[in-house]
């Protein structure tokens, strides 16, 4: 692959060349030359766009797509696009598929599915077989076939003591292990935040106090064994203070947030509609002042899209039989440009990397070209046109967005938007 960019505001904190605008030529994957004007080379592809932007590759670090086993709700190959024409250069994808993704095979097959793709495709592997809660599936020979964690998605451990295992197993090999905050026996059959608009609404809340009891065990059991935990999606204000606290102490502890959590409050249900029903459930604004300051302070390590489409005819019922989820790659970066200025929307993009075994190259000269090329001063109403995913179940449709993504440059590839 050889191309120039052209007249990119380049927005890499760690690069010589932060806040400037430059052109790049990129040869056969690297970054060969960095100028304010250079001349197209013969037989180089020459990229240019409108009030172009760029930065390091974003990350995402939870991310469903459904290949094996729930095709019909999107394709690893679709995935990989959807990703890629978001902006998205590497994503962590879940193991909730059918078959569970519990063994080196599984964690091979997914592998060669995303074989020479740009986006980069880090699978996490299941913690227990079949995702059920009772033993340990194989961590270790997932890790020797590229499994970058293990997670039972949406799952909580109900078995403190099998998490006690895993954290000290893992820890042989600096396995990371995450844990859903969630404790069943108090969520029961909840399906939103228990709170007035729950019972407003004559729905089954979920408590605050399910999540916070969970994490609280979870750092109890990790300051006991050591190992590394990674505490997916928390949605509350004392969750933000129980991890903030442990950090004190050097717990190895890192957690995220989806975006929706920081975005939608519970008064987005009073129409019960069903791409707002997603697990930890939406809470009241006083969470998301606090998640929000957790993410500036660095106590929320990563936000991610959470992304996980559904099909229809698992979305347009009831709302208590509703799955649980929302498509969010589409909608990531004009969502987080509507909270956060622009530079801590980069940040928030390329950082994590490193806790899922991932590099971060700079935008510099005998680098590799790693890069999400964006515009981040489009401002328009996000809709269904703007949905590369095979499902529609979108939280974000309808919504004001800033920014638009033209697409990524990374492992030697372009994909961009035509």
């Amino acid at each position: 692959m050889n191309i120039l960019i052209k007249s990119a505001t380049i927005l890499d904190s760690k690069s010589e060349f932060h806040n400037t605008t430059q052109d790049l030529l990129i040869t056969d994957g690297i970054i060969t030359k960095i100028a304010s004007n250079i001349k197209t080379p013969k037989d180089y592809q020459e990229i240019s766009f409108d009030n172009l932007h760029i930065s390091q590759g974003w990350f995402d670090s939870s991310v469903s797509f459904g290949e094996p086993g729930f095709e019909e709700r999107d394709t690893i190959k679709n995935g990989l696009k959807t990703a890629a024409l978001s902006g998205f250069t590497s994503v962590a994808v879940n193991a909730n598929t059918n078959p569970v993704i519990d063994s080196n095979a599984h964690i091979t097959f997914v592998n060669s599915k995303a074989h020479n793709h740009a986006v980069n495709l880090l699978p996490i592997g299941a913690l227990t077989i079949g995702a059920k809660g009772e033993d340990l599936a194989e961590l270790y020979d997932m890790t020797t076939a590229g499994a970058v964690a293990f997670y039972d998605y949406k799952k909580p451990i109900r078995n403190p003591n099998l998490l006690k295992i895993a954290l000290q197993y893992a820890s042989n090999f600096n396995g990371l292990v995450c844990s859903f905050p969630q404790e069943c026996k108090i969520s029961t059959n909840g399906v939103m935040n228990e709170n007035i608009t729950s019972t407003t609404l004559g729905l089954k809340g979920i408590p605050a106090l399910a999540e916070e009891l969970q994490i609280a065990r979870d750092l109890f059991l990790l300051e006991y064994t050591g190992g590394k935990l990674h505490i997916p999606t928390i949605s509350t204000a004392k969750s933000a203070d129980l991890i903030r606290v442990a950090k004190s102490k050097k717990l190895d502890v890192t957690c995220s947030v989806a975006i929706h959590n920081l975005y939608f409050t519970d008064a987005h249900l009073n129409d019960f509609d069903t791409n707002f029903k997603v697990l930890p459930p939406l809470r009241i604004q006083s969470d998301i002042d606090a998640l929000i300051e957790g993410v500036k302070d660095g106590t929320i390590d990563m936000v991610t899209t959470d992304h996980t489409p559904i099909d229809i005819e698992l979305k347009k019922i009831e709302f208590d039989h509703a799955e649980y989820g929302t498509i969010g790659l589409e909608s990531a970066f004009g969502a987080l440009q509507s909270i956060f200025t622009i530079k801590k929307t980069i940040e928030i993009l390329t950082r994590g990397k490193s806790r899922f075994g991932l590099e971060a190259p700079s935008i510099a000269l005998g680098n590799k070209a790693n890069l999400s090329l964006f515009n981040p001063d489009i401002k328009y109403v996000f809709s269904k046109n703007d949905i590369v995913s095979k499902s529609k179940n979108a939280i974000f449709e309808n919504e004001s967005l800033k920014g638009k993504v033209y697409g990524i440059v990374a492992n030697n590839q372009t994909v961009l938007k035509s």
